[in-house]
């Protein structure tokens, strides 16, 4: 499962929200079978990338964006994976 996009508006922060959210996607996916969660994340979101390895996720890989702007500000991006096999 790819989790494409997540967030929670600026002043509900802190409140727990990102992690259910992150919770409510990892049983969603154990429950349909999913052998893993997959997502991707800027290095500059130090939070969510915080929030992810709270949640067990583990840095799978790392690559700078494939385009000219990605090459010259070297945006490099983090690819999480939360492995789901062997989990109830």
């Amino acid at each position: 499962l790819a989790l494409k996009r997540m967030s929670v508006r600026k002043d509900y922060r802190g409140l727990g929200i990102a992690t259910a959210l992150g919770r409510t996607v990892l049983a969603f996916a154990r429950q349909r079978g999913c052998r893993a969660v997959v997502l991707n994340t800027l290095m500059l979101q130090h939070e969510a990338r915080a929030l992810y390895e709270r949640l067990g996720f583990r840095r799978h890989r790392r690559y700078v964006l494939p385009t000219a702007y990605g090459r010259l500000a070297n945006c490099t991006i983090t690819t999480y994976r939360y492995d789901l096999s062997g989990t109830p």
